[in-house]
């Protein structure tokens, strides 16, 4: 099959990065535009990167002397070269909605790490095992925009890729209330411990509207598409605290779930390892074979361990068991920047390639 020519926005940050070496032998998907900002366009990748590459330990041969673009005011430009463009810019939202529908209005598909659009009314926040079917309202979203090929799509914050995951196959028992504790890791702020010695033997108690969409966001990942819209779902009630601990890479959560109906901790260990989405079936080349996994050893999943685990695109789950308050509780984890962020978008693109929406 012939290869989809794919650009990144934001190409010198850690997101942008990891893009890169996740896309370097992708089947489907060859890097044709690289854009940053204009302090980086015009030089060579490597000279944007001033010694800031955090992904591996050298820079790729592939990339490290094509051309930075300027990712605004060469819009035109890289949305004719390419298919569509990967976007993990380092702006202001309402900049970043501009820039998105920019390229959208430039028939160029845009598929987001950013939080801008995640609210857009039109626009899918999608999971690829979880809500594919979100994916219907970019025809809505195309004729709001007056755009054949264009569109905006975007994926949900990394840090509820670890348990959104598995809290869903178990939705039809009705889970009532969340609280979910994260643990996140410092490559989500973007930074590795040279450039945030503070980080180095600490935790801080705080991430800056993390808390926000983690309450929010699982809302529309399970809502329902009514006319030119997602319309939120109402259940279940979450609540959560989000705390930067001293981790390169990797975010778990701590969970407690409330069901209305009684079930044995076997049902639930059952549907986990026996839920197979909709990227599965389709053999998408990112998609985990197994994509939730249930660890028995009590002091398991672990972020060193597991974090890699199927390319770092599967969810680990340990520790389950009853609770006094709620009706059961367990840990889960995933990596922050491969499944919660570019390795997730990536596996959105594949998905809507082989949906025909792009």
């Amino acid at each position: 099959m012939k290869k989809y020519k794919v650009g990144i926005l934001g190409a010198t940050g850690m997101v942008g990065q990891r893009f890169i070496s996740l896309l370097l032998n992708h089947p489907w998907f060859e890097i044709e535009r690289l854009a940053a900002s204009k302090r980086s366009a015009g030089k060579r990748y490597q000279e944007a990167l001033n010694g800031r590459w955090a992904v591996g330990h050298e820079v790729p041969d592939k990339v490290k002397n094509m051309m930075v673009w300027d990712l605004i005011e060469d819009a035109q430009e890289i949305a004719k070269d390419v298919d569509f463009v990967f976007c993990a810019v380092n702006m202001k939202k309402d900049e970043i909605k501009n820039l998105e529908e920019v390229y959208a209005k430039l028939e160029c598909p845009v598929i987001s790490n950013n939080s801008a659009h995640r609210t857009t009314p039109d626009v899918p926040m999608i999971i690829p095992e979880i809500n594919p079917e979100h994916i219907d309202i970019i025809n809505r979203q195309r004729a709001r925009l007056g755009t054949k090929r264009g569109f905006i799509a975007v994926k949900s914050n990394c840090s509820l890729q670890c348990y959104v995951p598995a809290i869903h196959p178990l939705m039809d028992l009705g889970v009532e209330k969340v609280l979910a504790c994260t643990y996140q890791a410092i490559s989500g702020a973007g930074k590795t411990f040279e450039r945030w010695p503070e980080m180095v033997d600490n935790i801080i108690p705080f991430i800056d509207g993390e808390e926000e969409k983690s309450e929010r966001e699982p809302m529309k990942i399970w809502g329902r598409i009514c006319g030119d819209e997602i319309i939120n779902a109402s259940l279940p009630k979450i609540t959560s605290q989000c705390i930067r601990v001293p981790i390169t890479d990797g975010h778990m959560a701590a969970v407690f779930v409330t069901l209305n109906k009684k079930v044995s901790l076997d049902e639930i260990k059952y549907r986990w390892q026996n839920y197979i989405g909709l990227p599965q079936k389709l053999s998408l080349p990112s998609a985990p074979k197994q994509f939730l996994n249930y660890f028995e050893a009590s002091s398991y999943p672990q972020i060193k361990l597991q974090r890699d685990l199927e390319g770092g695109m599967a969810i680990s789950i340990g520790r389950l068991r009853e609770d006094t308050q709620y009706y059961f509780k367990f840990v889960c984890m995933s990596h922050n920047t491969i499944r919660g962020a570019a390795g997730g978008a990536i596996l959105l693109a594949e998905l809507l390639c082989k949906k025909g929406y792009i």
